[in-house]
């Protein structure tokens, strides 16, 4: 699950760089590939914060 989270991760974050220069971070498309980032990263946290109490 996490390397593919990962590569989602990476290519929405390419994207948004991509699409972010244009210099409208108002843009539409901007924001939707911003929250989409967002629920991926906090989801990558949520698996490694699980991943770090399993130890204990």
């Amino acid at each position: 699950m996490e390397p593919k989270l990962l590569k989602k991760i990476e290519r929405l974050r390419k994207k948004l760089n991509k699409i972010g220069k244009n210099g409208n971070l108002f843009d539409p498309e901007v924001v939707e590939v911003s929250r989409q980032l967002d629920i991926l990263l906090n989801k990558y946290s949520e698996l490694r914060r699980n991943q770090q109490l399993s130890f204990w």
